[in-house]
């Protein structure tokens, strides 16, 4: 996985280090990955972005991979997305990009939708893969969404309880959830990437982390989401999702972020959640029509 790639650390000043791949000669795109994945997710898409002319950076959030996994404090503020949206705006800088095409899936667009907020001038063009805004989706919790995501509502439980309840079997808690939400189940991941998923996500800090991540979006982002209400993302975004997930039949996805940004274009791809793996030629194509990328 990832051939023209090198893989680095980057220790941010005060900050966690930061685990990556990069590759490529050309305007950087910055890659950000999801629950419960790293970011191998993009070992299918990254190549092809390479190709494309770009220099892609894909790093492991904090928490995750083989990044560093901080402790947290009581109001979650070390897994608060504008922390994680500050260590990836740090990275980018360490790396000599001070502005830069931002793509995420999952958490990882959470954390871009924060980053645009809050670095606007750090961002070009922004994507964000199969979510809806977090603030909209808590704000219209209904039955249906409640049952599809309940992991919203048991990672955010106090500590010690769903660090202990995965980590008794990690790995079936892990392939239970990714085959749940694609729509061709185990069969959308390679052996070698469901390998690297299982090895970091069996990590007790790394469990324990991605909690954390759960529960500041249930508490300290809403708090900055409601802060900042009425701001409005200003770089280009594109939306894209699963026609087949959970997201794509409960919203109309493009909706919900003409709520959060000014210019928003996007479609859905025919897949579940995990486009990058699932849908991975699909997925990179649009990214680089909509980067500018050599076709």
């Amino acid at each position: 996985m990832f051939e023209g790639f090198e893989t680095q650390r980057i220790a941010l000043p005060d900050g966690p280090e930061i685990n990556l791949r990069i590759g490529g000669n050309g305007p950087p795109v910055l890659l950000l990955h999801g629950y419960p994945q790293t970011h191998i997710c993009w070992h299918k898409v990254a190549p092809q972005l390479l190709q494309a002319g770009f220099t892609v950076i894909c790093p492991d959030l904090r928490g995750y991979g083989d990044s560093t996994k901080p402790a947290s404090d009581t109001d979650h503020s070390p897994y608060a997305k504008r922390a994680m949206a500050a260590d990836q705006v740090a990275v980018m800088r360490a790396l000599g990009f001070d502005r830069f095409h931002l793509a995420g899936h999952d958490r990882g667009a959470r954390v871009s939708h924060r980053l645009a907020l809050d670095h606007p001038q750090a961002v070009e063009r922004i994507a964000v893969l199969d979510i809806a805004p977090t603030a909209t989706m808590y704000g219209r919790t209904e039955q249906r969404f409640a049952t599809g995501y309940y992991h919203w509502f048991f990672l955010i439980q106090p500590a010690p309880l769903p660090e202990r309840m995965i980590g008794a079997d990690p790995e079936f808690y892990l392939r239970q959830k990714m085959a749940a939400w694609s729509r061709e189940g185990p069969g959308s991941f390679t052996p070698e990437a469901m390998a690297e998923y299982i090895r970091c996500f069996s990590d007790p800090a790394a469990i324990a982390a991605s909690c954390e991540d759960y529960r500041a979006a249930a508490s300290i982002d809403l708090t900055h989401d409601a802060a900042d209400s009425d701001a409005r993302i200003t770089a280009p975004l594109l939306a894209l999702w699963g026609g087949k997930g959970l997201v794509g039949q409960l919203y109309d996805v493009l909706e919900t972020w003409r709520e959060k940004a000014l210019d928003v274009s996007g479609h859905a791809l025919d897949c579940g959640h995990f486009l990058p793996e699932e849908r991975p030629d699909e997925t990179a194509q649009a990214l680089i029509g909509f980067f500018g990328g050599k076709a």
